[in-house]
């Protein structure tokens, strides 16, 4: 078997069962797998229902919906009767996948969400009796945390029955369908699985699971493999209970997948993979970096190929050894755009000399939930203060000089975004200590907008237009801005809200970058 190198997380239901209106069909269960043929798409990661209740044909799990007699959500409902058609015909879903994906040369990885919230009966048609009747397996049971702690009601893997319940999901699909390999998703919610004070030995815990699971997978099958998707952040990992540095240390994963956020997370360049690559080194272990497709920023609602391109190229030049697309059903129905990024992202040499813009994450149109997804660290947004300075940390991947010999290289832009600026007050910007010359910035006042694309942000936009005096790095650059003055007349503070940094390419030498280098609208070119 090959080792995938570019994998697809498909969730089974929002661009599957949850859209097509009973009685669904076979042939659109195997449309999953359909729509990716042909790409360079190796492994689908199929979710295994939501995680507490299962979308295929288990036995010795629950399926979805057999709990419910009134349905407070009809597109859930809809699922269940989907569900139910299908396996009464004996079109088990997850065995009609795998039967298509080899049919279509691709792997089929089932994947299991390990951690959840408790929810009341009645509220979610998703959960589990196991959850309903089982309270006294959550992590706090004892009313000793505090209310905001996320993993409050999440289920306590120390103990036993937690864990062979898991197993036992894990166990039966290894023996009864056709996989190829198996992976664990520590980290689509908090990433949290034991009490704090209990996380030590959690540790050590959750490592023998791991291990029992590996095994489980290797007797099943010796061409079958374990993924794990865990928080990049490894000291953030050991804090929830998972010692990934340990697993690939012990040899117990072969693919371990480095998220930075979690579901509610976008495509972060900034993403560091060096603790995990260095920890992979002398192994068979290879590290995998996610990419997220939730940008939901005030321009795009998903990421363009110019962002994906940065995030790709910036993890395959930390010595990731492939890709993991998280929740890029998200872009269904999938368009040109869509295959053209998919065509391009296993090979680092196609996407360098084209167009890519770096975006630090900074706080978007949907606010994380903390109380649910735990905190996320984001560099941005940063409150400035008079004399004060502020930091962002960023990567870029372009080889600039390497480009600029050939004559392929258009243009450099920097963006920076401050909000609450008005036009009494003076900033300071460096990149890599070195000042920023005002001959080369453009300032767009975007203080009050009568209509915006997507939502209100305003605020000052600072555009630098960089030389070859001004280049960033290759690799690792920071950012510094310093509020010099402030306006006293006005109470509000000033953040800095956005920073990107965007490179354009030329196809060749004096090449063309549309007609003229102008937007002069369409063009007839029936008259040329």
């Amino acid at each position: 078997m090959h080792k995938p190198k570019l994998m697809f997380d498909h969730d089974s239901r929002h661009s599957l069962i949850y859209l097509y209106e009973p009685p669904i069909y076979k042939e659109q269960i195997e449309a999953a797998v359909d729509e990716l043929a042909g790409t360079p798409v190796d492994a689908i990661m199929w979710t295994l229902g939501e995680g507490r209740t299962m979308l295929h044909d288990t036995k010795v799990g629950e399926k979805w919906g057999h709990n419910v007699e009134k349905w407070p959500h009809i597109v859930f409902q809809r699922a269940q009767r989907n569900l139910e058609k299908l396996i009464s015909e004996g079109n088990d879903p997850l065995q009609v996948v795998c039967d298509q994906a080899h049919k279509k040369g691709l792997l089929l990885y089932p994947n299991l969400i390990l951690q959840q919230s408790y929810t009341e009966p009645g509220t979610d048609p998703r959960s589990s009796n196991f959850r309903f009747e089982n309270r006294h397996l959550e992590i706090g049971v004892n009313g000793d945390l505090d209310e905001t702690f996320p993993g409050k009601t999440y289920l306590d893997f120390k103990h036993k029955e937690v864990q062979d319940e898991r197993f036992n999901i894990v166990q039966e699909v290894l023996n009864n369908y056709p996989v190829d390999g198996f992976e664990l998703n520590f980290n689509l919610f908090a990433p949290i699985f034991f009490h704090p004070s209990e996380v030590e030995e959690g540790q050590k815990t959750m490592t023998q699971w791991v291990k029992r699971v590996y095994e489980e997978v290797k007797k099943s099958g010796t061409n079958r493999e374990l993924t794990v998707v865990v928080p990049l952040d490894t000291k953030l990992a050991l804090e929830g209970g998972l010692d990934t540095q340990e697993w690939i240390s012990q040899g117990i994963v072969d693919v371990v997948v480095g998220q930075q956020f979690s579901l509610a997370g976008p495509p972060d360049s900034t993403a560091n993979f060096g603790p995990l690559v260095e920890a992979a080194k002398g192994t068979n272990c290879r590290i995998h970096g996610a990419i997220h497709s939730g940008l939901d920023s005030d321009r795009m609602k998903l990421p363009s190929i110019e962002v994906v391109r940065a995030v790709a190229s910036n993890y395959y030049q930390q010595g990731v050894d492939g890709l993991y697309l998280a929740h890029w059903f998200a872009y269904w129905p999938y368009g040109a755009e869509f295959y053209e990024m998919l065509r391009e992202l296993p090979h680092e040499d196609i996407m360098a000399p084209k167009d890519k813009i770096h975006i630090v994450p900074t706080q978007s149109m949907q606010p994380v939930n903390e109380k649910v997804y735990g905190k996320i660290e984001k560099q941005l947004p940063q409150s400035l203060e008079v004399s004060q300075t502020v930091t962002v940390n960023f990567r870029m991947s372009d080889d600039l000089n390497r480009w600029n010999s050939m004559k392929r290289l258009h243009e450099i832009i920097l963006r920076i975004r401050i909000d609450g600026y008005t036009e009494q007050d003076s900033l300071k910007f460096a990149l890599n200590g070195k000042k920023l010359p005002e001959s080369l910035l453009r300032q767009i006042n975007r203080m009050y907008m009568m209509s915006a694309p997507r939502y209100r942000v305003g605020g000052q936009w600072f555009i630098f237009r960089l030389d070859n005096a001004n280049w960033p790095n290759r690799g690792e650059n920071q950012l510094e801005v310093t509020l010099i003055d402030k306006d006293p007349k006005v109470r509000g503070e000033t953040h800095l809200r956005d920073v990107e940094l965007e490179i354009k390419y030329l196809m060749g030498k004096n090449f063309h970058r549309g007609y003229v280098d102008q937007d002069l609208g369409p063009y007839d070119r029936s008259t040329s």
